[in-house]
């Protein structure tokens, strides 16, 4: 039986009430600890200060923790799986692996081509003779992952969850946020002009002329669509995300825009309706297409170009990317292993990053690390969660009993996904030279891009999922509202099959109910059991849930993770919700497997202290300062001190487990401490 299998079997073990076995270690890291620190005034640095101390963060990374330690191991495990892929294909899936990642490897090769893959399109830009077609360019490069100022992509339909709809949205800057471009910083001054320097040295490796007169206009064209776009903060808001039109009366919103020609060369040219997410940034964007002559459209074309390729270039290419986007703006000082980034290329490098071939490698992946048994049992985990947000419900003192029962009925519509998904995507037509990294990719972008349109008018494939199941993280979708769980997270520090059960749900109990959550916090509240973006609240409910959540907010603002820089509170009030929700039914789901024991005590701690030391174990995590400024404006989750601290100061079991009381400094008057589901 596989570690996975066997954790599984311990929590169902555990649900039943049954006792365990005295050797249970208690799946707590001690050696991390720093014990000068209490965990009344700090469970952050309780538990994790030593670690601090003693880690560093490996040089190809702009952070670490306990989330990309596992990311690590999955990326070795696929590792493994591609090598052999590339030796011993037994199949055509194993034959696209082997050959994309042979390509990647073949610097020899990549440096003979030089920029000689991009040609043609650079002669396309060239040829460009109206803004409209400019336009129309912008929409073919699309197809092919090339970005622009116009976002265009296939979702659900938030008011109908059952089709899909086409949408499109303010895009076309290269730093991470507008601030960026618009605040007085040092941080973001140092990222502007390195910005310039890599637009300058990219059309000198090309040989295009005029690198420095281009990096001057493109920065400025980048700051003009940075001045309207909108904010993270009011993209969180799904209800003003929703602006549905017919194509044929886009031009009352934005007359002189060629959407016809956009769309035409995007593959819709029949579409009849899209979402427009962001409908005043296209009103700005029309009149930066007035005032910005076609030649610097065509520089910027060129950039945009070139700065998408140039990971897949000779290394020169690779290495100007790496100084902007990761040393200058992430703080990483040193470029990964060419195999690494073959292999997240391949895989797929993050949360709804699919890579060429992300499910391919999935399949391979959960047929050596994750036994399909494992999901039927975790399942029963989360139904066991799911009962207890149930009880919650009833219980809530703060909304009305008509609410509650549409509540629970969307309780009861939550969708779980565990381990991988029941139908794979399907590579076949996709096209993998080994001789050929650029091609792959842009054939790749191109397969996803028609695979997204073909979908346009058949019903919602309710199977589909947003990760890989090598993946290390969880997400919930309002769209679907479904949780999903990749089979990549379901090891330790989450789950731990040789430890007490306490540390196992402070942390994937904790991470299961932070999921289910998300179906009810301050945006996904505004969508039903269906999927679909409508108000089931009673005007008195929202008024409450709004009350409380705004002493969320304030609670987080006041949080300052560098001098002069405080949480976004408003950007993040989801995923604090998320957590302090989370580790509250969570805990609840606890306390009921244990029956009516107290639980033992293990290594000096009780077993409500060790469920609140295993909620902080999993949030171990140190940042490069760069790469916390950056978070800081575009990450909807707060950094890993305050995920650890925050919530806990609201529960009254924290309290009650650490004897916590006035003068601690997580110590907060009962009256004041927030609490939500």
């Amino acid at each position: 039986m596989t570690l996975i299998a066997r954790t599984l079997v311990l929590s169902l073990v555990l649900l039943q009430g049954i006792s365990q076995a005295d050797d249970r270690h208690s799946g707590i890291d001690p050696d991390g600890f720093d014990t000068a620190v209490r965990p009344q005034d700090d469970l952050f640095l309780h538990v994790n200060g030593r670690w601090l101390l003693s880690t560093e963060i490996p040089a190809d990374k702009s952070n670490y923790g306990s989330f990309t330690a596992l990311d690590d191991a999955a990326r070795e495990n696929i590792r493994a799986i591609i090598e052999e892929a590339a030796k011993n294909p037994t199949d055509e899936v194993a034959t696209k692996v082997g050959d994309f990642y042979r390509s990647y490897m073949n610097e020899e090769l990549i440096e003979q081509k030089g920029i000689a893959p991009l040609k043609e399109k650079l002669a396309e830009i060239d040829g460009l003779k109206t803004t409209d077609e400019m336009i129309a360019w912008f929409g073919r490069s699309g197809v092919a992952g090339i970005g622009g100022p116009i976002g265009f992509f296939i979702g659900t339909d938030d008011k109908n969850s059952s089709r899909y709809l086409a949408a499109i949205v303010q895009s076309g800057t290269t730093l991470p946020d507008r601030d960026y471009y618009l605040e007085a910083d040092e941080n973001y001054e140092k990222a502007r002009k390195a910005l310039g320097v890599y637009i300058a040295k990219l059309f000198e490796l090309s040989k295009l002329p005029h690198g420095d007169k281009a990096a001057e206009n493109i920065l400025k064209l980048e700051t003009a669509l940075a001045k309207v776009q909108w904010s993270r903060t009011e993209l969180r808001d799904a209800e003003k995300r929703y602006n549905l039109y017919e194509v044929a009366k886009l031009s009352e919103l934005s007359a002189k825009l060629p959407w016809k020609a956009f769309f035409e060369a995007s593959g819709v040219a029949d579409l009849k309706e899209v979402n427009v997410i962001t409908p005043s940034y296209f009103q700005g964007l029309e009149i930066i297409v007035a005032e910005t002559s076609l030649d610097v459209w065509k520089q910027y074309a060129r950039f945009r170009l070139l700065d998408s390729a140039a990971e897949y270039l000779p290394k020169a290419f690779v290495d100007a990317h790496f100084e902007l986007h990761d040393k200058t703006i992430a703080g990483v000082p040193e470029q990964k292993p060419r195999y690494k980034r073959a292999v997240d290329a391949t895989s797929g490098a993050g949360a709804g990053d699919f890579g060429v071939l992300g499910e391919a490698l999935g399949q391979l992946y959960v047929k050596k690390h994750f036994p399909a048994e494992s999901r039927r049992r975790m399942d029963e985990l989360v139904g066991n969660l799911m009962k207890t947000y149930e009880k919650s419900i009833h219980n809530l003192k703060w909304m009305t009993d008509a609410t509650k029962v549409k509540a629970m009925e969307k309780l009861g519509k939550i969708t779980t996904k565990i381990g991988y998904p029941d139908e794979w995507r399907d590579y076949s037509k996709l096209e993998i030279s080994a001789d050929d990294l650029l091609g792959n990719m842009l054939r790749s972008s191109t397969a996803e891009h028609f695979r997204q349109i073909d979908r346009l008018y058949k019903p919602v494939d309710r199977k589909e999922w947003g990760m890989t199941p090598q993946t290390v993280n969880a997400y919930y979708n309002p769209g679907m509202n479904e949780i999903v769980f990749p089979a990549a997270i379901l090891q330790p520090p989450f789950f731990d099959a040789e430890a007490d059960d306490a540390a196992n749900y402070g942390g994937i109990g904790a991470v299961i109910g932070h999921e289910i959550s998300h179906g009810f916090d301050d945006e996904g509240s505004k969508y039903d059991g269906d999927g679909n973006l409508t108000d089931w609240w009673t005007e008195e409910d929202r008024k409450a849930f709004d009350a409380l959540t705004s002493r969320l907010v304030a609670q987080y603002e006041g949080y300052e993770p560098l001098p002069g820089r405080k949480l976004n509170g408003k950007l993040t009030l989801g995923e604090n919700i998320a957590d302090l929700s989370g580790m509250a039914i969570a805990y609840k789901a606890y306390r009921l497997s244990l029956g009516n024991s107290e639980g033992k005590v293990i290594d000096g701690h009780t077993a409500s202290q060790r469920f609140f030391l295993g909620w902080s174990q999993i949030w171990r995590r140190k940042y490069r300062e760069d790469e916390l400024v950056r978070r800081l404006v575009t990450d909807p989750h707060s950094p890993s001190t305050y995920r650890a601290n925050g919530p806990v100061s609201n529960l009254d079991e924290f309290y009650e487990a650490f004897g916590v009381k006035p003068g601690d400094k997580l110590f907060k008057p009962k009256e004041e401490r927030i609490q939500i589901w």
